[in-house]
């Protein structure tokens, strides 16, 4: 593993234990067990090192909706299982992604960071994209009458769902409740027997 996606890593696990105070690049070196200074040789300034784990991130999660993503581009005529295989690929994504709380947790820290520094927020918003824009390519497969609408729908859906499970007073839903809770909306949304 790179030495920056360490500290990133490490990075993730302190926003999710101790929030956004906890987090320096002081406590990125010992918890990692790197020498001092290590983060701050490689993430000089406190905005560098949140943009790092940002991007890590990002890049996590992107890994995690992998198979929902792979999806994309498929042509819902020419392929039969790409609606009915849908809902059960978003609800193993954000089984997935209940599952390992602590990107979530740490997410919802940068989130919360990003509106306050403008800097942030850009690659916030960036990071956004690469998880929306798929969504909606996907819908327009299915036929969406206004992919662009479902996909943001569908994602805040997902984040409802990963709030509530994790930050509100909800359960975790089990995996066939999130397939059937998907299956519901993109009901809704496209009109079909989904």
């Amino acid at each position: 593993m790179k030495r920056s996606e360490t500290v990133a890593d490490t990075a993730i696990t302190l926003l999710a234990e101790r929030g956004m105070r906890g987090l320096t690049h002081r406590a990125v070196d010992e918890a990692a067990g790197l020498p001092p200074g290590s983060t701050s040789n490689l993430a000089r300034t406190r905005a560098a090192l949140l943009e790092l784990t940002l991007s890590r991130l990002t890049d996590l999660e992107v890994q995690a909706l992998a198979p929902v993503y792979r999806l994309q581009g498929a042509n819902a005529a020419a392929d039969p299982f790409l609606e009915s295989d849908l809902p059960e690929l978003v609800a193993e994504a954000l089984h997935v992604q209940l599952g390992d709380s602590r990107r979530t947790l740490a997410r919802y820290e940068l989130a919360l960071e990003a509106t306050r520094r403008p800097e942030l927020r850009e690659i916030y918003d960036k990071a956004g994209r690469r998880f929306r824009d798929p969504v909606v390519g996907l819908l327009a497969a299915l036929g969406s009458p206004d992919p662009a609408r479902h996909g943001r729908q569908l994602v805040a859906f997902g984040e409802g769902i990963m709030f509530d499970a994790i930050a509100g007073a909800g359960a975790v839903p089990s995996r066939d409740d999130l397939r059937e809770a998907v299956r519901d909306l993109l009901r809704g949304m496209l009109g079909s027997g989904t």
